[in-house]
């Protein structure tokens, strides 16, 4: 069985937070642990939650207003100083808008600046495709020396602020903005590189990052009600990418389905597909965003719209096992589903 301990009521009556907040908490923890913790921010502290290290630690915060290359750009010689400095803005502006400064700046000289892109996904909701950064996880893993981390719950955010802030590389940390159910407990571990299997399965390997990952469990949750054994895997770490726990799960179950609130061009069904074609090649079914942006409306209406609800999740899987039956053999499917809504 799996030893990751996971909230008793998270299928049943879940707590709801946005992700961020925990980013708040875990940034906080961090400037109280560490005296080199700075942050800074692009004019938006209270909806990234950095006003809680700014009213902590006001000298040791420094607003650059609407100016994200800026924004990274100081940053980045704040850490050459010696400095641990944690940078936020809506991620539709950085990495969006800024991503030739961090590659300058941070990543080709290996500075620990952290880039906090919150408000990630289509879960922004009303402020529509503009807003709704989709691409990031894809344009954050392709750049040398930078980690990519997104966590799946509040308090996994936590745990992943104060762990970035005792890592000496640059770090990408995605965070969401709507409250969205949380699956992981206080004793639940997280480290940098890790995946979990927090469901064990016989059938089908889902392999969840993000908001997506409690998805992924309600939709284990009904397959098991129709006789499908289905192992949800959580990849919060995209980079670097534990290819031994993907691995391991994809070779007892023979298959996979990747779950991402992003483009799976590139996103984490991209890594999955890329690790699975050179070291064990299966089907994977890639969910998420295909090709496309967002749209307007409330985040439960896009959800439904581009099935990724645990509902249409669990559906698309057990269309696709009866689709594909049991042949042995890589492909790299991204079947567009009928949309909803």
């Amino acid at each position: 069985m799996s030893g990751y301990q996971i909230d008793p009521n998270v299928l049943t009556d879940p707590r709801l937070e946005p992700i961020r907040f925990g980013f708040g908490r875990g940034l906080l923890a961090a400037g109280e642990t560490d005296e080199r913790v700075v942050a800074l921010c692009a004019d938006l502290a209270e909806s990234t939650q950095m006003h809680h290290f700014r009213n902590r630690f006001p000298q040791r915060f420094v607003e650059v207003g609407v100016a994200e290359q800026n924004l990274v750009t100081v940053a980045a010689g704040m850490a050459h100083a010696g400095k641990i400095p944690f940078t936020s803005s809506y991620a539709a502006f950085s990495p969006g808008r800024n991503w030739e400064q961090i590659k300058t700046t941070a990543a080709m000289n290996r500075q620990p600046v952290v880039i906090v892109g919150s408000h990630a996904g289509i879960n922004v909701g009303y402020d529509g495709a503009t807003h709704q950064m989709l691409e990031d996880i894809a344009i954050m893993r392709v750049m040398p020396n930078m980690r990519v981390v997104v966590p799946g719950d509040s308090l996994e955010a936590e745990r992943a602020a104060r762990a970035i802030a005792a890592d000496p590389a640059p770090s990408y940390l995605r965070v969401a903005r709507d409250k969205t159910p949380v699956f992981s407990t206080q004793d639940s571990p997280f480290e940098i590189g890790a995946a979990y299997v927090l469901v064990e399965g016989r059938d089908v390997s889902l392999i969840a990052t993000g908001t997506m990952t409690y998805q992924a469990l309600v939709a284990a949750s009904l397959l098991a009600g129709r006789g499908i054994s289905a192992e949800v895997v959580h990849v919060p770490t995209i980079k670097p990418l534990d290819e031994d726990t993907i691995l391991a799960s994809v070779r007892k179950t023979g298959r996979a389905v990747t779950v991402e609130e992003a483009q799976i061009a590139g996103g984490l069904g991209g890594a999955v597909c890329e690790l699975t074609a050179g070291a064990h090649p299966v089907h994977v079914l890639r969910l998420g965003m295909r090709d496309r942006y967002g749209e307007t409306g409330a985040p439960t209406e896009l959800l439904e719209k581009f099935r990724l609800t645990g509902k249409l999740i669990a559906e698309d899987v057990e269309l696709d096992l009866g689709s594909t039956g049991s042949s042995p053999g890589f492909v790299a499917s991204a079947r567009v589903a009928p949309a909803r809504g």
